[in-house]
């Protein structure tokens, strides 16, 4: 029997991947916002600058990026695109070419292990909704038969995109979140914000640096006693605010994808969301976590599903080969990797997890 999902209680008991351990400064402005949009939970805290006409400048962004690049919606752009499978090429708008660009360019890079045509695999599963269960074989056969990001033809100068087979279908649930975060703190620093943390379901970008500190991180302390933030990084295996380990960072973004974000349990076997585009089925290979630290967010969102589903050898060195961005690597034997930069900032907590150096 399929134990279904109470979506509203999920969501705001499971989206967020990572823990935010501290918040510290003097705020005069604002309390943190927090509003349900782009299918989740975000929260946005801009500080002392925080007044009730920049979080609307942002949220209302949020929500114009939703109506574009929603695969649940109707009549969203992703959905006309959709709609449109093996009939045409539709108008979209600028900032979705830019996206599915980027889309592209991970598909590649990852030989498929990323892929935004994944679609009427992500439908069939119904993961993560009320509708979740475990398809027949010759669904899923169905489902990757029309998975394919080399049927995904963009044309930058005409502004159409194109899914060239009927029954094809674009999902940017990994990726849309991460463009979104950066488009949330391009709006904060033009509205004269310095330091901000947008929480968009668990995707986090800490933007400048938190106020004060107590040589938290000695030697890398801003000017005016700035610190960096402090992160926890969500332990795999236990419920939600339990963490690991403690990581900091300065205008970074942080994403993980997990076996435990979301996914439902038949049989006594839990079924997670992280699908394979070669088998179908949910990824299980050795890995429980991969958090991400990049410069940008969509890098972020990006490369953690990428590099939990490629697993670890091949998932680290696509991971090495952005610059300006690590990884935590999280093992089912609870072993830690981290590639250099990431073992420069995060700090081990747990009894449980030990750090493996190979």
């Amino acid at each position: 029997m399929i134990i279904k999902i109470d979506i509203n209680k999920h969501l705001f008991r499971s989206v967020f991947t990572l823990v935010l351990l501290i918040f510290t400064g003097c705020s005069r402005g604002l309390p943190a916002q927090t509003e349900f949009v782009l299918g989740t939970i975000c929260n946005v805290n801009l500080f002392e600058k925080g007044t009730q006409k920049r979080y609307a400048v942002i949220f209302a962004r949020l929500r114009e990026i939703e109506e574009v690049m929603s695969a649940n919606k109707a009549g969203t752009e992703l959905d006309r695109i959709n709609q449109n499978a093996g009939i045409g090429p539709v108008p979209v708008d600028a900032e979705l070419i830019a996206v599915l660009d980027r889309a592209l360019r991970y598909a590649e890079a990852s030989g498929g292990a990323f892929d935004p045509t994944v679609g009427p695999l992500v439908k069939l599963w119904g993961i993560g909704s009320d509708a979740a269960r475990v398809p027949a074989q010759d669904e899923i056969d169905r489902a990757l038969a029309l998975i394919d990001w080399r049927d995904l033809i963009i044309d930058k100068a005409a502004g159409t995109a194109f899914l060239r087979r009927p029954g094809m279908a674009l999902d940017l649930g990994a990726i849309a979140k991460g463009y979104a975060a950066d488009e949330a703190v391009r709006l904060a620093k033009g509205n004269g914000v310095k330091r901000a943390l947008i929480d968009l379901g668990g995707n986090i970008l800490a933007m400048g640096a938190r106020r004060g500190g107590n040589g938290l991180w000695p030697g890398k302390s801003g000017a005016g006693g700035s610190m960096p933030w402090r992160i926890g990084i969500q332990d795999p295996r236990d419920n939600r605010g339990a963490y690991i380990g403690i990581l900091q960072v300065i205008n970074k973004s942080i994403v993980t994808s997990g076996i435990y974000e979301r996914f439902f349990e038949d049989g006594g076997k839990r079924y997670h969301h992280l699908l394979s585009t070669k088998d179908g089925y949910p990824v299980y290979n050795g890995l429980l976590s991969v958090t991400i630290i990049a410069d940008q967010s969509i890098d972020a969102d990006s490369l953690s599903t990428s590099a939990f589903t490629l697993g670890y050898e091949k998932g680290r060195a696509l991971v090495e080969s952005v610059p300006g961005t690590d990884a935590i690597f999280i093992f089912d034997d609870l072993s830690i990797r981290l590639t250099p930069g990431a073992a420069e900032t995060f700090a081990l907590s747990s009894d449980t997890y030990h750090l493996d150096q190979n």
